[in-house]
Formats: C-alpha cells, structure tokens, sequence
C-alpha cells in the first residue's frame, strides 16, 4: 500500500520527513551508536589507520610514518635547540654541561607529553570522540600555542617555594644542579608511572625533584639540611591527595547525575516510546495493505484517490483532520499525534545548549583567568564578566541551533553528535590551558639552568626564550604519540566506561573545580581532580572500577619520595661528574 503514497507521505519515510514522517527502522541505544560511528570512522581510514595484520608485521608496525614523523620532529627540535642554545650561552666551557640540560629539559617535557597531556585527553579518546590521532593533532595546536602564546615571558627559578633556597650560601652551578637532579628525577618518575598507567601530578614530582636534590647538596656542603623544607607546604600537598579527587568526583557526580536524569534517561524512555510508536506503525501499515488487497479492482482504484487527495490535504498549511477521507491517513494522523506528544528531542533543545553556555563561563574564565592571564589583557573583572556573557550567549544560540538541526537525526545519534562537539571544545580548552600553564613544570627549571649558564649568577627571575617553549612543545606532543597510550586507557575506559556525555561533564567538572580551587586557594591537582571526576561519573553510572584506584592511590602517595630519592643520586652525581 505504501507505494500507492506520494513522494515524503510514505509510512517508511525518514524522521522529521513530514507530517506523518516515520523513524528509521531498527533504532539504536547510545552505546550501539558510539559502536557503530566508531566502525564507520574505521571503515573510512586510510590504509595508513587500519592497521592490517600485514602491515602491522614490517619495520616500526603499521604506524611507521607516524613513528618516523613524531620522531624526527623530536630529534630536530633537539638539534635544534642545541645550535640555538650554543649561541645564546656563548661559553664554549658549558657546552658539555648544556647538552646534559637540553637532553633533561626535553626528556621532562616528553614525560610530561605522556601522562599530562595523555591524562587531559583520555576522556576525549575513550568516550569515541577523537581518536588517538585526532588527540595528537589537537594536542599539537593547542599545547604548543598555549606554551609560545600565553606561557608568559618570565618564571621564577623556584628559590623560596616548597624549599627555602633564599638564604643558602648556593653556588650558581649548584643551584643548576638542583634544577637538572629536580628534572631528571621527575621525568624518571613519569617515565615508570607512564609505562605503567598511572596518571600523576608532574608538579608534584617537579616538587619532590627539588626537595630531594636541594636537601642532599645542602648536607654534603654544609649549606643546609632537612630544615630548608617548608615541610607544611608538605602537608598541604597530602592534603591536595584527598581533597582534589573528591572535589573533582562531587563536582563530576552533580553535574552527570543532572545530564544524566534530564537527558540522557529522558532521551532512552524517549526512544523506547518512539520504537513503540514506529512499531504501530508498521502494524498500521500491514494491517491495511492486507485490507486493500481484498479489495476489487475498482474499490482500490477509488480508495487510491482518496489517499491521493488526503496527501494533497495534509501537504496545505490551512489542513483539517475532517478533511481527511480515507482510514489509513485517519489512523496514521493519530498515531502521529502520539509520537509529537514525546517530543524525543526537547531535551537536546532545552536542556543541552543551558549546558553548553554554562562550560563555556567556567572554559572562558579557565582562559581569561589563568590561561590568558600571562598575556596582561588588560581587562578588569567586570570586561572580563562581559566577555564571559558574550561567549555563553553566541554557545548558547549556536547549540540551539545546532540541536534543531538534529532532528531528523535518531535521538541517540544526535546525543552523541551533540556532547561529542561540546567535549572537543573543552579537551582544546584544556589543552591550552595545560600548555600556557603546566609545561613550566619543564620550562621553569630548564629556564633557570640556561640563564645560569648564560650569566654563570643567581636571579630572581629568569627569561624564558622562545626557544625553550617551542622545543619543550615538540618534546611534549612526541611524549603523547610514543608513551601516552597506557595513561590514556587507564583515563579513557579504565576507570570507568565513558561517553561523550560523560566525558564532557567529567572534563568540564573538573575545570570548574580547578577554577574555583584557584579563586579559594585551595591545595589541588588538577590531575587528581580530573580523576575524581572520572570516578564521579563511574559512581552515577554504579562503574568505577575502584581495583585500579588502588595502585593509582598508592602512585599519587610515593610520587614525591620517589622523584625526591631519584634527585638526591642525581645531584650527587651531577657534581661529581661536573664539579
């Protein structure tokens, strides 16, 4: 009987088709969507992506060119810097020293690549949104500009922070010591937490790094001891241990339980009512192809008109239901009347762009405030609210639309279209700020050594070139290509299995945290708030995997032994190589 209908009137016609539109048969769960777009994106990979079984035997495995690529970008960015650094130094007698500060310096920055930033996209890779590649490219933009662009023209060289080095008796070369032993003992520590899953705080390893370097060259010199730790600073960092995950899990659990309730539930009881509607339909549509074919030849030619003109009907914008003529439009008006009452995308409309412009006050203060804040703007904090409003308002209208234009689309398809859009936008936030911010747990020290080595004195302050960031940014993204993947399965799927919607709420959660944190002056970690809020969501959907807590927990506790024990042998080493 359908092929009696006009063209866009026939009961097999696409969602949103018209009037008496149909949904698409066989409709799917949110989790067979994220299957089944993660297979197409597979199917549709170069040969380059798909890694074949015989490809994935020859020199380097399926991915040599991003091997070869990744790693000749890092090799170049040390020669490089190294050429550059010899001019800038000028002193052919620290030449031997600057090769030792280089290959440290970028060895942090690479461990810093493959747990940082790993840490930061592993939502973003395991909710199905980016792909390890896709990552490494928004990583690569967004990293880097945030280091060159906003990672400030100057950082201090650490003389009165977690260590008291301001009234120690320190040779200049001995304060470089302490920088190299605080690197090297970091990025060490990072390498063995990397290789093994466990995302960590680098500052709090760049820290540990300090403490046990400072300390050691303090004793065997007679400069100072155990009493140059700000050993309360110590305690706050126990504090951030157990504060921070549970900040970022209260926040994660609020913010998900909410989508979760208002969305998520609101679109799967949506779909289920709209399977039953599609199901009548197809009943609707038998039941009278049967009737018709009973028909004589001459009822069907006059039944056939009738559905002619009801389609002609129903296509006027002034249309009556008592115009209509035939049974089959009659049962079929009514049954649509029934699919219009669910209105399966509301939600998307309502509830998502509120959503939406909400991240995008806490992703624009997270810029404005710390990101940006390097670049002095100079915009006070009502410019500031303003800007923030201007933002959330074009998000707002932009998502509406976008969620409007969604409806032809099956409701689990548009869910994760939608969050998948809003969780690449707050990974690259995040990316920026990681990069504007974070990398000066490498580029500080590594700043420090090369102005002692240039001006062979102590200051309060040191410049950081150009130089540094750029070969810092490079070392970083290779650190995510070679060594990242494990700290990005852990985050991605490990923890807990995550969406889009998931994803998204735990990364904006956590930035939300980080902010307030930051305006409170609360003792946290934005790595161990990520994680919480990774739990957080786990804990709504009754998931977290808390086996895995278990060594992460125990990682977080002996990062600042382990990166102090590791920078203690360092210096000692250090000066006895170098004097």
């Amino acid at each position: 009987m359908s092929a009696d209908l006009p063209d866009g009137m026939t009961p097999d016609s696409p969602q949103g088709a018209g009037p008496l539109a149909v949904p698409p048969t066989n409709p799917q769960t949110v989790s067979e969507v994220a299957h089944e777009l993660n297979q197409a994106d597979r199917l549709t990979q170069g040969p380059e992506d798909q890694e074949p079984a015989a490809r994935a035997t020859r020199f380097l495995g399926a991915d040599r060119n991003w091997h070869l690529v990744f790693g000749s970008i890092l090799v170049v960015s040390a020669v490089w810097f190294m050429a550059w650094a010899v001019g800038y130094v000028n002193d052919p007698g620290d030449h031997l020293i600057l090769l030792a500060t280089a290959a440290v310096g970028l060895f942090m920055s690479f461990n810093i690549g493959g747990n940082d930033v790993a840490n930061s996209f592993g939502t973003s890779v395991g909710a199905g949104t980016l792909s390890m590649k896709q990552a490494l490219l928004v990583a690569s933009v967004f990293e880097v500009s945030g280091a060159v662009l906003a990672g400030g023209d100057v950082t201090e060289t650490v003389r009165s922070g977690i260590v008291d080095l301001s009234h120690a008796a320190l040779m200049p070369m001995d304060f470089a010591f302490i920088m190299m032993s605080a690197l090297l003992g970091a990025a060490l520590w990072l390498l063995i937490a990397t290789k093994m899953g466990w995302p960590v705080s680098t500052t709090h390893a760049i820290i540990g790094g300090i403490v046990g370097a400072a300390v050691t060259l303090g004793l065997i010199t007679g400069t100072g001891g155990f009493e140059m730790v700000r050993w309360s600073e110590i305690g706050t960092i126990a504090m951030s241990w157990v504060l921070s995950p549970c900040l970022g899990a209260l926040a994660s659990w609020f913010v998900f339980s909410r989508i979760k309730k208002h969305i998520l539930i609101y679109g799967e009881e949506a779909d289920s009512r709209m399977r039953a509607i599609h199901a009548e339909r197809i009943a609707h549509r038998e039941a009278h192809r049967a009737s018709f074919e009973r028909l004589t030849e001459l009822q069907q030619l006059a039944y056939t008109n009738k559905m002619t003109r009801d389609a002609a009907a129903l296509a006027m914008p002034d249309f009556e239901e008592d115009e209509l003529e035939s049974d089959y439009f009659k049962e079929l008006l009514r049954i649509e009347r029934k699919a219009d009452k669910i209105q399966s995308h509301k939600a998307l409309e309502t509830w998502v762009p509120l959503l939406a412009a909400a991240g995008s006050v806490v992703i624009s203060a997270m810029l404005l405030f710390k990101g940006l804040k390097n670049l002095s703007l100079g915009l006070d904090m009502f410019q500031n609210v303003l800007v923030m409003g201007m933002i959330a308002a074009v998000v707002w209208f932009s998502i509406f639309i976008f969620a409007r234009s969604m409806k032809k689309k099956s409701l689990s398809k548009a869910t994760f279209t939608l969050f998948a859009w809003m969780q690449v936008f707050t990974a690259s936030a995040f990316a920026f700020s990681h990069g504007s911010n974070d990398i000066a747990n490498a580029v500080g020290p590594f700043a420090a050594i090369i102005d002692v080595l240039r001006t062979d004195s102590l200051s309060a302050h040191a410049a950081v070139p150009a130089a540094i960031t750029v070969a810092c940014g490079a070392a970083l993204i290779s650190g995510l290509w070679f060594i990242g993947r494990n700290v990005i399965k852990t985050v991605g799927s490990g923890l807990t299995k995550m969406h889009p919607a998931s994803g998204f709420a735990a990364e904006l959660s956590a930035a939300a945290v980080v902010m307030g944190a930051s305006v409170l002056g609360l003792p946290v970690s934005s790595t161990h708030i990520l994680i919480g809020a990774i739990l957080g969501v786990g804990i709504v959907n009754k998931s977290a995997n808390w086996q895995l807590m278990k060594p992460i927990g125990l990682a977080w506790a002996i990062t600042l032994p382990a990166s102090a024990g590791i920078g203690a042998v360092g210096v000692l080493v250090l000066r006895a190589v170098f004097g």
